[in-house]
């Protein structure tokens, strides 16, 4: 054994050992007793990977061998998100070809994983952009198409002409690109949606199947849901007699109506510039408005615009007639796209009609006798006022009424409404999977035969071409025909977005080389729903979401007994560091100049010690700040721990000799015992109750402290240096997971055979945890005054008694006179006095 740590050396060899044994191996095909599916959330590969991605991964590392050493079969596989714009960018400015990209930044990222000591079962590794892949992308797109549950309509996307269809989330608050920084603008287009909303509600209740979610996470899916609950009214276009539906949760102020709003996107907008009447101002408005995000249009903050369409609605509750406007702050997104405004009880629609001079008509007030004050929007409730058959009534009360009679006049009826829409599935894009659909002039939209799949991208495509599709312009792919009548036909040229393809990669790696099926529905239901899935609170919504709507729609075709993807889910904060262009703290990004490449630091220190540091920077559920100074205390921890090893190199071999039961050791020997069981049981507790892997390394390094401290020279005894040993050898064990090649090595120096996680986890002994004494803290008025030690189980009243009995605490109370004292049995006695 050297006298130096060499860290180089040991992690090469064991990572080289764990791969040889296949140590992160699972047999998906065996139902062992105790399965436990542990899955990181897979990475884009963007080419390379900082610190601050490397956190998550090594968390799930963390759980995967401790699970491990608790003798549970672990399922624990990686892959690649690999489709994305990225490459396909880069296709465009760098003439290197998307899959080329994608490959190569792949194998540097799974080069980094390896360096790590990440353990990963990498037999089943997969990556979304492999044909063998994304034919089962494909398969799952035509089984909604199937189930009705997949359709095409034209609709406005954000569109760049360089990267295509944009997300809302992708287009900046100046309305530019995110990615390239063009002008983005709105664009109809044909598109294919995904029914989520047929799911609302489901995904809604199921919250409820969650409790080992994040509150916040269940939350902001709700509100992404955003079920409300009130009426559809049936309001009317007096010039022309076209339907206009609004949706309100608040129909007891309908009388308060003064003028409609729809959105710039409404359909009756598209009519009322196709007749070509619309008042001046009117298409230039419109355009203005789908040209900005819809978070902005919607801020409480933003100005309200509007213009005036020159058309009014009939409002059927008292016929009267409205102007219809349309506006900036309502969105198609939300409801039916139409808001009846009420600037009396509505902020939003006050601001604006102050602002275009529109009545503003109260029809519920704080008292019967009494206006609300003006100057602001009455929200709250109260009598009804001019409401006709409903006047006096208490708003609140009269709501059912109200939806009653327009229910029996048959102009409107209850009604629910969800904020999520429809899941818009296809973009304008080469790299991603080819959506599975033929247009045939005879038959329409055909979808491809199951047995053709997989629609493979052509390879031969011409990326020289700065705008738009490639896929658009490769007649060999597109040109083809009709499997339903055989005559010629155009594929589609959308592919898959690529949020689909990884909403079902975790059912894939239970059977990744299966090639008739995308997953085995015995193998899958046993061992799903994932145990543990980690990943950024970033994917809370989206990705989240759309998984578990794939997995209902699967279980609702019986490929699936499970209607969860994911039992429990732990969302890491960011490592964040401060810039070097400013030095302001921000997530890491080579844009701020504050990336950390975790290459040079294992080359500089070691992967134990980047792993050591990285866990123990902060609770891991919270941002931390990364401090390139502080990767030196867990380098120094290391090396304490090897040079202790290499020092008591000899005693720490096994002789046979086991420790003696807990009350029979000297005083100090049953100390270090019961600090090492008190570690054993806290360090437990942290990763499998907290996931605190910052506090259970605290509680190693304290431990490594005692054994430190532990006088060798004067506890000679077998059985006492038995007890030495045993700290030594539990403590590598429950370092493992932490820093596994250096526990590895010290594992087998001190004895034990390779592969430190068949040798389990630590028992514990409660007869070890049993004190004589304990220290008890006395406050007087709550702030510390004594410490002093006490025999352990003392009665409450005896403990009173024997702290105000001490010396100390009675000079701290002369003078005083005790109100009360609050006994906490083996902790504290805190003594109230005036």
């Amino acid at each position: 054994m050297n006298e130096k740590y060499p860290f180089n050396q040991i992690e090469k060899r064991w990572q080289k050992f764990w791969q040889e044994t296949d140590a992160f191996g699972a047999d998906t095909a065996t139902r062992p007793d105790r399965k436990f599916y542990c899955l990181t959330m897979f990475p884009y590969p963007s080419g390379t990977m900082h610190v601050g991605h490397g956190r998550n991964y090594i968390m799930g590392d963390v759980l995967t061998r401790y699970k491990r050493a608790r003798g549970f079969s672990v399922l624990s596989p990686m892959g690649w998100d690999a489709f994305g714009l990225p490459a396909e960018n880069a296709a465009k400015t760098l003439g290197i070809h998307p899959r080329e990209a994608t490959t190569r930044n792949i194998n540097h990222m799974k080069q980094q994983l390896l360096s790590w000591g990440v353990g990963y079962d990498w037999q089943r590794e997969v990556a979304t952009c492999h044909p063998d892949y994304y034919r089962w992308t494909q398969w799952i797109f035509l089984l909604f198409h199937q189930r009705g549950l997949a359709y095409q309509k034209k609709a406005p996307v954000n569109w760049c002409e360089l990267c295509t269809t944009l997300a809302n989330e992708e287009v900046l608050p100046d309305g530019t690109c995110e990615r390239c920084g063009r002008k983005v603008r709105k664009k109809a287009l044909n598109q294919w949606f995904f029914k989520i909303t047929e799911y609302a509600q489901r995904l809604l209740e199921d919250l409820e199947l969650l409790p080992q979610w994040p509150e916040k996470v269940r939350h902001m899916q709700a509100n992404w849901i955003g079920r409300s609950e009130g009426a559809q009214i049936n309001f009317s276009i007096i010039e022309t007699g076209d339907p206009c539906p609004v949706f309100t949760t608040r129909p007891d102020t309908i009388y308060g109506v003064t003028f409609m709003a729809i959105a710039p996107e409404h359909p009756l907008v598209e009519k009322l510039l196709a007749a070509g009447s619309a008042p001046e101002g009117v298409a230039e408005f419109v355009e203005e408005c789908r040209n900005i995000p819809a978070a902005e249009r919607s801020a409480e903050d933003a100005p309200k615009k509007g213009v005036f369409t020159g058309w009014h609605v009939l409002n059927p509750f008292n016929g009267e007639q409205v102007p219809l406007w349309i506006t900036n702050y309502v969105l198609m997104e939300y409801g039916t796209g139409a808001v009846m405004a009420v600037p009396a009880h509505d902020q939003r629609d006050y601001d604006f009609a102050r602002t275009y001079k529109l009545p503003i008509k109260e029809v519920i007030r704080p008292d019967a006798e009494k206006p609300a004050e003006t100057g602001q929007a009455y929200t709250g409730d109260g009598p009804m006022v001019n409401s006709g058959p409903f006047d006096g009534r208490n708003n609140r009360e009269a709501m059912h009424d109200l939806i009653r009679f327009a229910h029996d006049k048959q102009f409107g009826e209850s009604a629910i409404s969800y904020r999520i829409r429809d899941w818009l599935i296809s973009r304008q894009r080469y790299w991603g999977a080819p959506v599975p659909i033929i247009h045939c002039e005879t038959c329409g939209a055909v979808p491809v035969p199951e047995q053709d799949l997989p629609v493979r991208l052509p390879e031969n495509v011409d990326f020289k071409a700065e705008t738009g599709n490639p896929l658009a312009a490769c007649d060999e792919f597109v040109n083809t025909i009709c499997p339903a009548c055989g005559k010629p036909a155009r594929r589609e040229t959308d592919t898959l977005a690529q949020w689909l393809c990884s909403c079902w990669y975790f059912l894939r790696y239970v059977n990744p080389r299966m090639e008739d099926a995308p997953f085995d529905s015995d193998d899958v239901n046993f061992w799903l729903p994932v145990d543990q899935y980690i990943g950024g609170i970033e994917h809370a919504v989206l990705h989240l979401l759309y998984s578990r709507f794939v997995v209902k729609v699967l279980h609702d075709a019986g490929l699936t007994a499970f209607k969860e993807p994911f039992a429990a889910l732990f969302t890491q904060g960011m490592i964040c560091k401060r810039s070097d262009k400013d030095g302001q703290l921000y997530k890491m990004s080579k844009s701020k100049g504050n990336v950390v490449s975790p290459d040079e630091l294992v080359r500089e220190y070691g992967a134990d010690t980047l792993r050591m540091y990285t866990l123990f920077i902060g609770p891991p559920e919270k941002d931390a700040e990364w401090n390139d100074r502080g990767i030196e205390g867990a380098a120094r921890f290391l090396r304490r721990l090897w040079r202790l090893v290499y020092n008591q190199h000899a005693i720490l071999q096994d002789d046979g000799t086991t420790p003696v039961p807990a009350h029979q050791m000297p005083e100090a020997t049953r100390s270090l015992y019961r600090k090492l069981h008190e570690t054993i049981r806290d360090c437990t507790r942290d990763i499998e109750e907290h996931f605190h892997f910052n506090t259970a390394i605290a509680r190693i390094m304290e431990l490594l402290n005692a054994i430190e401290s532990f006088d060798m020279e004067q506890d000679t005894r077998a059985s006492d240096h038995a007890v030495f040993r045993s700290a030594v050898r539990s403590l590598i064990q429950m370092l493992a997971p932490f820093a596994p090649h250096i526990s590895e090595e010290l594992w087998q120096e001190t004895g034990g055979a390779p592969g430190i996680m068949e040798a389990g986890w630590p028992a514990l002994d409660e007869a070890a945890l049993e004190r004589d004494n304990v220290e008890i803290v006395v406050q007087i008025n709550g702030k510390l005054r004594a410490r002093i030690q006490l025999a352990a189980g003392l009665p409450p009243a005896d403990a009173e008694k024997a702290v105000l009995q001490n010396e100390h605490v009675q000079r701290q109370l002369a003078g005083h006179q005790i109100r009360k004292v609050i006994v906490v049995p083996d902790k504290l006695v805190n003594i109230a006095v005036k």
